[in-house]
């Protein structure tokens, strides 16, 4: 079945009333003092903390009515609960009927030759894709270093390093390839710190539903001559599973990284699921049961959170349905994908604090590593830390206006609700038992209970975590053709000598029906406006009712980020052809075109 404009627009709507029956306008200020209304707030006066709220007895009230009709219901989508009751079904037809007006709003022969390929681009999808693919990423992908950028740009998240006290090597490679490729033996660059590894071996164990896929692994290095961040060798994990280098033949060889693709953009995606959106929405659920719409962070959540409870309806009519796109474009059906990506969250890709920006990469030998030398260019890791602490700024100031004292957040009765909530009836997986003090992860001696660092996680979740891998990213870079095909159209090789790297790639339908996904996930039209990441806090509604420092501290934020934006839209080639250390151009995180929520 094709997925025509008309199908993929008919199963947005279809999950946008996902359950609810009516869709109803979205959340909007001033709130109204209804009940059973979520985020209606029940006075006019600014937020406050818990204990300096003068009504306690009302603001326990509005609490326990909200808890009453916000209910944990079933899953929808795979993953952690979905909202249900009252005040959980209106909540969730607000944020899918918001979701399906961005989707409105938007609207969005031959392929015998590789080259036949780029020309599907030539003056098409102006409106989803206005600017065009990724400068280089048309022209450029035949070389080693665009592929083996890419884990460390657009899918930064399976990559790790090597480390010769706790692991050992997966598969070998002949000393003599090693050598002809980084200079180094196998042995050598492992016990050097300069090995690094990404596996996708588990996607071998997936019915398939009469594509062709493999199970790649693959080792990438830092060069010892050029300290460039190079591919060594791709096992493809099925049949004979054979191991492909850059000595193969060029046909051999580029075969061997679009099957690799293939792979990384399957866990791509389904991981962002299981630890963005999953995350997000189940942490929110939690703080939605347990904080005052009076409460300021209340406040911030809702502000990060926006369409939240859309995302896993759309998942589920949009990808997971029977003759949808996963159907559609991947080498497994809608069911087997959801299952994987449940698999990822419950299996560790949910857990809050693992999702820690700076925690994560640390754990997986990217920064900070304590063996090997460091990343000569680490884009995704550059672009995400300018954002990560102009967010760590802002709520820095926003949490000491509110709370003087550690102690003070301590004896916040809410946010200790919070934590209680989230590792208790939510179900939530790492989430601090307590939220005992202000800190930031970079301060010493200091546990991972600390508000500061909790809120920038979620902020960082929504923007930088998932933007680099979805939203306009997967249209202008991850799902482009011919080197990042959804799926194979010919049996994986058992030997090599392949001669045809274009009877792998699917056919016009199928190639078009690709493109026509990815351009479903694009927001170009949010771009300049104040649904972008620089107007993150930047909400005259809620600002108002923030003390002086808060607002102050947003202005900061917006010109920050107006100057980050500056300097990524103006990026382009040096003189070698390169830029951030690749040769493309990678601008995901322009904070004047992503947005300032995870709007897909």
């Amino acid at each position: 079945m094709y997925l025509s404009p008309f199908s993929l627009l008919t199963l947005l709507n279809l999950a946008s009333s996902h359950a609810y029956g009516a869709v109803i306008p979205q959340r909007k200020s001033p709130y109204l003092p209804v009940p059973f209304q979520l985020g209606r707030r029940v006075t006019a006066g600014a937020y406050t903390i818990t204990a300096d709220d003068s009504n306690q007895t009302q603001r326990l009230e509005a609490i326990n009515a909200t808890r009453a009709g916000f209910l944990y219901g079933p899953a929808v989508g795979g993953g952690p609960f979905y909202p249900a009751g009252p005040v959980g079904n209106l909540t969730a037809s607000e944020d899918s009927a918001a979701l399906d007006a961005d989707e409105e709003a938007e609207d969005f022969g031959d392929l015998s030759t590789l080259e036949s390929y780029v020309q599907l681009y030539d003056n098409e999808w102006t409106h989803s894709l206005p600017n065009g693919p990724a400068p280089g990423i048309l022209t450029n992908y035949t070389q080693d270093l665009v592929f083996s950028m890419e884990r460390l740009a657009n899918s930064p998240f399976a990559v790790r390093r090597l480390n010769p006290s706790s692991d050992s090597l997966p598969f070998q490679v002949e000393d003599s390839i090693a050598q002809n490729v980084s200079g180094l033996t196998l042995e050598s660059l492992f016990s050097a710190g300069r090995l690094f590894y990404v596996d996708h071996t588990d996607i071998g164990t997936l019915p398939t539903n009469g594509r062709y896929t493999a199970a790649t692994d693959a080792y990438f290095v830092i060069d010892a001559t050029s300290g460039d961040f190079l591919p060594l060798a791709i096992r493809t994990g099925v049949g004979a599973d054979l191991i492909y280098t850059p000595t193969d033949k060029a046909d051999d060889w580029l075969l061997a990284k679009i099957m690799f693709n293939a792979n990384d953009l399957f866990f791509a995606q389904f991981n962002h699921l299981a630890a963005t959106h999953m995350v997000v929405q189940i942490t929110w659920m939690a703080a939605i049961r347990s904080l005052s719409t009076e409460h300021p962070v209340y406040a911030i959540f809702d502000r990060l959170a926006y369409e939240t409870f859309g995302i896993q309806p759309i998942a589920a009519a949009m990808l997971f349905a029977p003759g949808a796109a996963i159907d559609e474009i991947f080498p497994v059906s809608g069911t087997t994908a959801q299952n994987y990506a449940s698999d990822l969250y419950f299996n560790g890709k949910g857990n809050f604090q693992a999702n820690y920006f700076l925690t994560d990469l640390q754990n997986r030998g990217l920064i900070n590593s304590t063996i090997g030398p460091e990343l000569t260019h680490f884009p995704f890791y550059e672009d995400a830390a300018v954002i990560y602490n102009a967010v760590e700024t802002f709520m820095t100031t926003f949490v000491d206006s509110y709370y003087t004292t550690d102690s003070a957040v301590a004896a916040d009765t809410e946010l200790q609700n919070w934590a209680e909530e989230a590792n208790g009836p939510a179900e939530a997986m790492g989430f601090p038992t307590t939220i005992s003090d202000k800190a930031t992860l970079k301060d010493q001696n200091k546990t991972e209970s600390m508000l500061i660092s909790l809120i920038n996680t979620q902020a960082h979740l929504v923007t930088s975590a998932h933007h680099s891998v979805n939203t306009n990213q997967l249209e202008s870079l991850s799902l482009t053709l011919p080197f990042h095909p959804a799926a194979l159209y010919a049996p994986i090789p058992t030997t090599k000598g392949n001669t045809s790297v274009v009877s792998f790639l699917p056919p016009f339908e199928q190639s078009d029906a690709q493109i026509f996904v990815s351009a479903g996930f694009s927001r170009p039209l949010l771009a300049g406006t104040n649904r972008s990441l620089l107007h993150m806090f930047d909400d005259e509604s809620m600002l108002n009712l923030m003390n002086e420092e808060t607002a102050e501290a947003a202005a900061t934020f917006k010109s920050t980020m107006q100057a980050f934006s500056d300097v990524v839209a103006a990026r382009t080639f040096d003189a070698e052809g390169l830029c951030q250390g690749m040769p493309f151009v990678w601008q995901a995180l322009d904070p004047n075109v992503a947005p300032y929520s995870s709007a897909i």
